[in-house]
């Protein structure tokens, strides 16, 4: 494969358009990277819009009213999102998430979930489809997420107290509406839910202990996400970040918890249930305890590129590809030949040089 660096509609990052060559191996089929990884997972962000406007993320500073958003026909159709989709389940992806920006402010959003909850893998089963929402519009939404064929949802959820809540998403929006989404979810069908709080340190870790025994016995998985260098414009510091070891050793002191398990190799949240049988929670630590080592995630971003990594600072143009008349076997090799040359591990590289990196943005690619 030859690569061929083009401007893309922000001039902070960059897209490869692949090429691929006649010896390459076949189009579809299980894939590893360079470092042994097998391809799981796929996360899609469908709009790089929010009403939200969280410290973390997405700063007012930055993302004012005079940023330029992506122009509608820079997007992926469904159709096109659709397309991509078939051609990453055809070399062994099995969950698909679905992210943003805010995905519930893209029109729409349930036909592509019908769409997707169509799919089937190579052995006949459903997709695991889920969607990552800041729960703001859910209340209104739900019903007909799960109708379309969404199952499950994950929603952020950075502090119980309304004040504190209102600090961190900056558009001063109440917590009590995100809890009536959450709620909607539930009634709708939508569960187990999970719901993920960033932590920032002296600004919303006191919240820890209250969100955990808010949920604890809901049923509901509480994770907790330890502050990132995503992006460029979120002002990390290291003395900022809570690690998720702090977080089990404050709730397991009141609540005491024990490790569980992973689902399926490359699970990102460390999982642990509550001894008394309550529940459970995780922990996403990549800053303190970086889980490279069998990251099994690649991101399609809004426009359609491919990124292999969270804190990449160059993609993979599928659109190109795509409106340049590429058939489905075409499509496939490309994602063969890319993941393939996959050899990122940036968390276990961080230092602050690093750091200070201008990666891709997080509403860019969906987290």
């Amino acid at each position: 494969m030859t690569e061929r660096i083009i401007p893309i509609a922000d001039a902070r990052y960059q897209a490869r358009t692949p090429t691929i060559s006649p010896d390459s191996p076949p189009a579809s089929g299980l894939l590893s990277d360079r470092r042994g990884r097998r391809l799981h997972d796929l996360r899609i962000s469908v709009t790089d819009r929010c009403n939200f406007r969280c410290t973390y993320c997405m700063p007012k500073a930055v993302f004012d009213k005079n940023y330029a958003y992506l122009p509608h026909s820079s997007l992926l159709s469904f159709e096109e999102i659709e397309r991509v989709v078939r051609a990453f389940v055809a070399h062994g992806v099995e969950k698909i998430r679905l992210t943003g920006g805010e995905p519930l402010l893209r029109r729409n959003i349930e036909n592509l979930v019908e769409r997707l909850a169509a799919l089937r893998t190579p052995d006949g089963n459903p997709l695991d489809l889920t969607l990552t929402t800041n729960g703001s519009l859910l209340a209104r939404k739900a019903t007909a997420l799960h109708a379309a064929g969404l199952r499950r949802v994950t929603v952020s959820l950075d502090a119980l107290d309304d004040a504190v809540f209102r600090q961190m998403n900056d558009v001063d929006f109440p917590v009590a509406d995100v809890l009536e989404g959450i709620e909607a979810a539930e009634s709708a069908g939508l569960r187990p839910l999970k719901i993920n709080m960033v932590v920032r340190k002296g600004v919303n870790d006191a919240q820890i202990l209250p969100l955990a025994e808010y949920f604890r016995g809901s049923g509901h998985i509480l994770r907790f996400i330890e502050f990132m260098d995503v992006g460029a414009s979120n002002g990390w510091q290291l003395d900022e970040v809570l690690s998720s070891a702090e977080v089990i050793e404050r709730i397991h002191s009141r609540h005491p918890l024990a490790p569980v398990d992973p689902n399926y190799v490359g699970e990102v949240a460390e999982r642990w249930r509550y001894v008394d049988g309550a529940g459970e929670i995780g922990v996403i630590s990549s800053v303190t305890q970086p889980f490279c080592g069998d990251c099994s995630r690649a991101r399609l971003s809004t426009e359609g590129r491919v990124y292999t990594c969270l804190f990449a600072q160059s993609g993979h143009d599928l659109r190109a590809l795509l409106r340049g008349g590429a058939d489905d076997r075409t499509l496939e090799a490309a994602i063969g030949t890319i993941w393939r040359g996959r050899d990122d591990r940036y968390s276990e590289l961080r230092s602050a040089e690093t750091a200070r990196l201008r990666k891709i943005e997080m509403s860019y690619i969906g987290g």
